[in-house]
This record gives C-alpha cells, sequence and structure tokens, in this order.
C-alpha cells in the first residue's frame, strides 16, 4: 500500500472544537501544507516515463490500477503530471461536462455558436506553408503570398474555419487525457523521495520527532 496520506506527517494541533477549551488541548492532524514534487531531473527527463491516454470516466485511482496494480499510487499519476486541481486539470465525467456546458453557456443548443475561427493549412505553389493550421483569426481573415508561377501576388479569403463552443470546450478536455506516467521500475525512487522530504528536521520548536510538529497554543497568552 503506498496511500499518500500515509506519509505525510502529523501536525499536533490546537484543538479548536468546543471540547477543547484547557490549555493543553490538541488533536493530532495530517499537515497538508506538507508537499513533495518529483526532482526537477526525473521530471524532465522523459525516460523516466511512459505516455498514456486517460479512456472515458477513469479516475486516477483506475489508471494507477492498471499501471502499478495497486490503487493507492493514485497520488503519483497526478504527481507525475504536476496535477494539483483535480477538478480542473483531470477530465470530467461525461454529466459533468454536459452540466459544464450547461452553466458556462446556458443551454445545450448554444454550444453550437460560433466561439472563434481558425485557419486552414495553405501552402503556396513552391509547396512551402504559406499560413499554418489552428492559428485563431477573424472571420473575415485574408492571406497575400507572392505566386511564383503567375510571378504576382496573390490573395486568398475564406481560408478559416469554424470552431464552435462545443468543439472548442471538447478539445481542452481531450488534451487532459494525453499524460505521461513514471515507469514502474522507478517507483522505489520516487518513495524514497518523498519518505525523505516528508521528515521534519531537528532544529525547530515545534519539532517533536521526524513525523510530528506540535503548534503552540495562542491560548497560553490569552
Amino acid at each position: 500500500m503506498a496511500s499518500y496520506f500515509r506519509q505525510v506527517p502529523d501536525f499536533d494541533y490546537v484543538n479548536r472544537d468546543s471540547d477543547g477549551k484547557n490549555i493543553g488541548d490538541y488533536q493530532v492532524v495530517k499537515n497538508l501544507f506538507k508537499r513533495v514534487k518529483i526532482r526537477q531531473d526525473i521530471l524532465k527527463n522523459i525516460a523516466y516515463f511512459t505516455q498514456y491516454q486517460i479512456v472515458g470516466d477513469d479516475r486516477p485511482d483506475n489508471v494507477a490500477f492498471e499501471i502499478y496494480g495497486d490503487e493507492t499510487f493514485d497520488w503519483l499519476v497526478l504527481l507525475s503530471n504536476n496535477i494539483v486541481n483535480i477538478q480542473n486539470e483531470w477530465p470530467m465525467k461525461q454529466i459533468s461536462f454536459d452540466e459544464f456546458l450547461i452553466k458556462k453557456y446556458g443551454s445545450i443548443e448554444k454550444t453550437q455558436n460560433i466561439h472563434h475561427y481558425e485557419t486552414r493549412e495553405l501552402k503556396n505553389d513552391s509547396g512551402h506553408i504559406v499560413t499554418p493550421k489552428g492559428l485563431n483569426v477573424p472571420k473575415n481573415y485574408k492571406v497575400e503570398y507572392f505566386d511564383t508561377r503567375r510571378n504576382q501576388y496573390v490573395v486568398r479569403t475564406n481560408e478559416v474555419d469554424a470552431v464552435t463552443n462545443y468543439v472548442y470546450e471538447i478539445r481542452k478536455e481531450e488534451a487532459k487525457r494525453n499524460i505521461y506516467l513514471l515507469k514502474p521500475e522507478y517507483i522505489g525512487l520516487i518513495l524514497d523521495d518523498t519518505q525523505r522530504l516528508m521528515r521534519y528536521k531537528k532544529g525547530s520548536t515545534q519539532y517533536v520527532s521526524r513525523t510530528l510538529k506540535k503548534g503552540e497554543d495562542i491560548r497560553l497568552f490569552d
């Protein structure tokens, strides 16, 4: 089992509940401010990772089970892609996506309205690209280039495609499906780093042990 929260150290926090009225009343909680990242020398080396495409409504734990045989490595799936806010950075379920569209655009019908226009790929008579595909341009965009065969400048219009609100949003969602996963043989490196970085170091007045710090009780100064 490699649950992320099992590795997060504890913090002995002043009890703010109604029953914590006396000096010395504390409760142990997980220190969620203590976070780790994959080392840059690993994160930037593609040899440590493999490409993966999220399918359907798969969650991080589903992906972790498929790749690592352990759903509790879901945090490693997120960490490998610098995903902090899963609500915005992970593909939405279809029902959530439909609700998002209606909330943003008002109705499913309005998702078919034009969001913007994009260029088509346009080449000159020599086969060189004059305009690449996918540039965001106005509807009346025109292209002017020199045609060597005609020995004159040529103006082209209507070389754009309309992109609807729906297509715009679905593209963003589909882009989220292309992720990178740490190869299973390198899990030990990340676990070692995580355990090392999660430990508290001596030298602080709050230090109790490598896995526990204790907060100051401000009620002592009331």
